[in-house]
C-alpha cells in the first residue's frame, strides 16, 4: 500500500485522540453518574430508615400518650372514689358532732370533746376536698359561679374558716381593709377558699402567739391583698416552687405543720382564673413570709351579699320525711337529728325497701343517698316521679361523689338538690323548712316530672 501523506496522518491521529478524549469524558461522567446515583441510593436508604424511626417514633409517642392519658383518668378516677370512700364516714361523724353540741352543757368534758371532734372532721374535710381540686386543676374541671362580691365579705369567710386553728395556737389576727366597699367579679366560695387556704398556712407555720396580718390596697383597677406573717419564712430556693402541686418545705418528725403540699396550688390556680396573680415574698427561713393576691376588681356596684347571713331562720314546720341511708350510723344519727327538729321519719336501708315506703306513703321529703344496694338512688327517685302524681315530695340527693356528672344524672332522676357529704345540718334544715313553708301554697308546688328544675348543688 502506498504511504499516507504525513498531513494526512497526523490528521486521522488527531481524529483518533480527539475521540479517546470524548470516550475518556463520557467514561469519567458516567463514573460521576454512577458515583451520585450511588450516594442518592445512599441517601435514599438513610431517608427511608429515618421515616421509619419516625414512624415508630410517632407510635410510640402516641403509646405514651394514651396511656399517660389512661393513667391521668385512673387517677383522676382513685381521687374520686376515695373522697366518696372518706366521705361515708365523714357523713355520721359530722352528724354525731352535731348532735353532741346539742348535749354540750351537760358536763364540761362533752364540750371539750365536741370542739376536738368539730375541728378534726373540718381539718378531715378540707383534705379530701383539697384532694379533689387538685385533681380538676389538673383536669382544667374547676368552674366558677361568677357575680359581683364584696371583698370584705370574702375576708370574713376565710377568716371565719381558718380563726379555729388561729385561736388554738393562741395567735393574733388582724385585718385592715379599705373603708370603701370594693367589688370583684367572682366566685365567693372559691376566693374565700384562696384566703382560707393562705390564712391556714400562714397559722400552720407560725409559732403560737405570732401574728397574721390581713392587708388591702386599691391599685388602679385592681386590688392587692397581702396575707403575712412573722413566721418560718420560705427558703430562697424554695420561693419559686411554693405555688406548684405538692411542693412542702421542710417539716419536722412530728409533722406538726402537716397538710398535702395542694394549698398553695390552688391558690394560684383560682386566683388566676379569676383574672389575678399570686406571688410570694420572704427574707428567707425564719423572717417570716407575705403572700399576695392581686385580682381585678369590678365595675359593679351591686355585690350579693353572704350566703352565710341567712343563717337566722324561723322554727321549721313538721315535716314526714323518708330517709334512705344504708350506712346504718349515718341512718341512725341523722334520724335522731331530724327527730329532734320534731319532724316524722321512716328509715330504709336499701334501695327497693326505699321505693315501697315512697309508693306505699306520702312524705313531704324524700332525703335518698346515691349509692344503695338493691337499686341505686337515680333509680329509686325517677321510678318514684314516674309512679307518683303532683305535688311530688321535696327529693335530696345524698352523696359522697363531688363530679358534675354525677349532678347530671342526678337531675335526670328528678332530684332536687344534691348534697355533697358530710351534709350541712345548717343547709339541709334550710332546705327542709323552706320546702316546709311552701306546703302552705300547694299550687306553687305543682309541676311535670318532664320539666323539673337542674337540682341544686352543694
Amino acid at each position: 500500500m502506498p504511504a499516507l501523506p504525513q498531513a494526512q496522518y497526523e490528521d486521522e491521529i488527531a481524529s483518533l485522540r480527539s475521540t479517546i478524549s470524548e470516550l475518556r469524558g463520557t467514561i469519567l461522567e458516567q463514573a460521576r453518574e454512577k458515583d451520585r446515583s450511588e450516594a442518592v441510593a445512599v441517601l435514599v436508604q438513610r431517608l427511608q430508615a429515618a421515616n421509619q424511626h419516625l414512624v415508630l417514633a410517632t407510635f410510640d409517642a402516641r403509646d405514651l400518650q394514651a396511656t399517660a392519658e389512661a393513667a391521668h383518668l385512673r387517677q383522676i378516677e382513685f381521687l374520686s372514689m376515695l373522697a366518696h370512700e372518706l366521705r361515708n364516714p365523714l357523713q355520721p361523724m359530722a352528724m354525731a358532732s352535731d348532735l353532741l353540741a346539742g348535749h354540750a352543757g351537760l358536763h364540761p368534758n362533752i364540750a371539750r370533746v365536741h370542739a376536738v371532734y368539730s375541728r378534726q372532721i373540718a381539718h378531715m374535710e378540707r383534705l379530701v376536698d383539697d384532694l379533689l381540686d387538685a385533681s380538676r386543676v389538673a383536669s382544667g374541671k374547676i368552674t366558677l359561679q361568677l357575680a359581683p362580691v364584696l371583698l370584705r365579705n370574702v375576708i370574713d369567710n376565710a377568716v371565719e374558716t381558718s380563726q379555729p386553728g388561729i385561736d388554738k395556737r393562741y395567735q393574733r389576727l388582724q385585718v385592715r381593709l379599705p373603708s370603701t366597699p370594693l367589688t370583684i367579679q367572682g366566685d365567693l366560695i372559691r376566693l374565700a377558699q384562696v384566703f382560707s387556704n393562705l390564712l391556714i398556712n400562714a397559722s400552720k407555720f407560725t409559732q403560737e402567739y405570732g401574728h397574721i396580718d390581713v392587708t388591702a390596697e386599691r391599685v388602679g383597677d385592681t386590688v392587692e391583698v397581702t396575707v403575712s406573717d412573722d413566721g418560718a419564712g420560705i427558703a430562697a430556693e424554695l420561693q419559686p416552687f411554693v405555688f406548684d402541686l405538692f411542693t412542702q418545705g421542710y417539716r419536722s418528725l412530728e409533722r406538726a405543720q402537716g397538710g398535702l403540699g395542694i394549698g398553695l396550688s390552688l391558690v394560684r390556680s383560682i386566683t388566676q382564673l379569676h383574672g389575678g396573680s399570686a406571688r410570694v415574698v420572704s427574707e428567707g427561713s425564719g423572717k417570716g413570709s407575705s403572700f399576695i393576691i392581686t385580682l381585678p376588681l369590678s365595675p359593679s356596684l351591686e355585690a350579693t351579699h353572704d350566703s352565710s347571713a341567712a343563717a337566722s331562720m324561723s322554727p321549721t314546720l313538721p315535716c314526714n320525711i323518708l330517709l334512705i341511708e344504708d350506712n346504718i350510723d349515718a341512718n341512725d344519727v341523722m334520724t335522731m337529728l331530724l327527730a329532734a327538729d320534731g319532724h316524722t321519719v321512716t328509715s330504709c336501708f336499701d334501695g327497693p325497701s326505699g321505693l315501697r315506703a315512697g309508693l306505699n306513703h306520702a312524705f313531704d321529703v324524700v332525703l335518698c343517698d346515691i349509692g344503695l344496694p338493691g337499686m341505686d338512688g337515680f333509680q329509686v327517685v325517677s321510678a318514684m316521679r314516674a309512679a307518683l302524681d303532683a305535688p311530688y315530695p321535696c327529693f335530696i340527693a345524698t352523696t359522697g361523689y363531688n363530679t358534675a356528672g354525677q349532678m347530671d344524672r342526678a337531675s335526670e332522676a328528678g332530684f332536687d338538690h344534691y348534697l355533697v357529704k358530710p351534709l350541712s345540718l345548717v343547709l339541709l334544715t334550710r332546705i327542709i323548712g323552706t320546702h316546709a313553708t311552701q306546703l302552705r301554697d300547694p299550687p306553687s308546688r305543682q309541676r311535670d316530672a318532664a320539666t323539673a328544675l337542674r337540682p341544686k348543688k352543694y
